[in-house]
Order: C-alpha cells, then sequence, then structure tokens
C-alpha cells in the first residue's frame, strides 16, 4: 500500500457517498450562514473524486510506485465513478437513460477488450482520445449535477453529453482498432511460426529417411561382398 493506490481506493469509495447524495432529498450541509445543497455538495464529491484520478496517476508515476493493484484498480476505480454518477443522473431525470447506456456500455467493450488482449499478451495503452473523454466527461456531468436544482444549466449540460459520446465512440473504434491490428499480427506470427515447425519437421523427416535409404543401402552392399565374394591371398614365394 502506497499513498497512489490509497487513493484509487478512496475513490472507490467516493462512488457510494455520492450515489446517496445525489439521489436522497433535502441533503445538506450548513457552513454558518450558508447551507451547502444537494447538488452543490454532489458535485464537490464528484470533483474531488475525479481530482483523485489524476493525483494517483502523478505520483505514481513521479515517486516511481506504480504497482500491479494500482495499473489494475485505477481503470475500475474509474468507470464505477462514472458509471455510478450517469446512473444516478438517470435516476433523479437530469440524463436520458439510452446516454449513460451507451457510455457505460463503451467502458465494458473496452474493458472487455482489454481483457482479451492482456490475456493474449498485449497491452493496449490509454490514447489521447480515451483521456479526451474522461475530461469531457468530468465536465458535462458536473453541469448535469448543478441543474438537479438549477435547470439552466441542463441544456449546455446536455449538449456536453453529446461530446461524450462523440469521444466515447471515436476512442472506442481507436481502441478497437489497435486490438484487431495487435490480434492479425498475433495470428499471423503464429502461423509463419506454425508453418516453420512444420517445414523443420518435414526436413528432419526427409533427413531421417535419407539416413535410413543409406543405411541399407550400405547393408546389402556388405552382405553382397560377403556372401559371394573372394577372399585375395597373397602368393606363394619358392
Amino acid at each position: 500500500m502506497n499513498v497512489p493506490n490509497a487513493l484509487t481506493i478512496l475513490r472507490i469509495f467516493f462512488v457510494p457517498v455520492l450515489v446517496a447524495v445525489l439521489v436522497a432529498e433535502n441533503v445538506g450541509i450548513p457552513l454558518g450562514s450558508w447551507h451547502v445543497t444537494q447538488e452543490w455538495l454532489a458535485l464537490a464529491i464528484f470533483l474531488s473524486a475525479a481530482a483523485t484520478d489524476l493525483l494517483d496517476g502523478y505520483l505514481a508515476r513521479r515517486w516511481k510506485q506504480v504497482t500491479t493493484i494500482g495499473t489494475l484498480l485505477d481503470p475500475i476505480a474509474d468507470k464505477l465513478l462514472i458509471s455510478a454518477a450517469l446512473i444516478s443522473l438517470v435516476q433523479v431525470r437530469a440524463l436520458p437513460g439510452w446516454m449513460a447506456i451507451l457510455v457505460i456500455g463503451r467502458e465494458f467493450a473496452v474493458s472487455g477488450l482489454r481483457a482479451i488482449a492482456a490475456a493474449e499478451r498485449y497491452t493496449i495503452k490509454a490514447s489521447d482520445l480515451g483521456k479526451t473523454k474522461m475530461l469531457s466527461q468530468v465536465v458535462a456531468i458536473s453541469f448535469l449535477l448543478v441543474s438537479v436544482r438549477h435547470p439552466a444549466l441542463h441544456r449546455p449540460g446536455i449538449w456536453m453529453m453529446w461530446g461524450v459520446i462523440f469521444f466515447a465512440m471515436l476512442s472506442a473504434v481507436s481502441y478497437f482498432g489497435k486490438f484487431w491490428h495487435k490480434v492479425d499480427e498475433g495470428v499471423k506470427l503464429r502461423r509463419r511460426q506454425e508453418l516453420l515447425l512444420l517445414e523443420r519437421k518435414r526436413q528432419r523427416e526427409e533427413m531421417r529417411q535419407r539416413g535410413a535409404r543409406r543405411a541399407g543401402a550400405l547393408g546389402r552392399a556388405t552382405g553382397a561382398g560377403g556372401a559371394g565374394g573372394t577372399i585375395w591371398k597373397p602368393p606363394e614365394v619358392n
């Protein structure tokens, strides 16, 4: 356990808190003469969780603390946070359900591709489109969270969600392209290796057969000489 991994786990714990605050009614925190209402509290939780996503990766690279558990948990925490926020927004009728389904379905599809690629010993790194998609998601969800009590921000939030869908589909196509390219290269490489092994096996078989034929011919020649040949003797000297 290190600081970057602790931040990743903290982001996972933010998820149920965000859902509880967003779907509950009349939730707020009094701060002196101010009263932090439900939508602003949800926004603060969401932005804090999103900030940990940037911070844990930066610290892991700077302090050279990139670990296996961190590599596995980081994308899971991101998907949990975004999926929970989108589903909660659908619950409070701030977002159409089909938009949430497209974005969440894309996340599952890309995760499946990465799992298959990892099983084939390939690594599909995050692209710039994927990072742009994540940033656009944070901005669009922030607008929609505030629009729960401020309807004037709902239309800009929906337009931003269209941008999220565009970048999500575009990055998904990019990931699929990388995946099929890697798979195609892997299949061709395995096929070449199989053909090479078959060729080597055929050559060894031919060499073995040639050796067997030579040994047989030598044996027949030796046998014929011993059966019907004459033995030379030196002449006698008187």
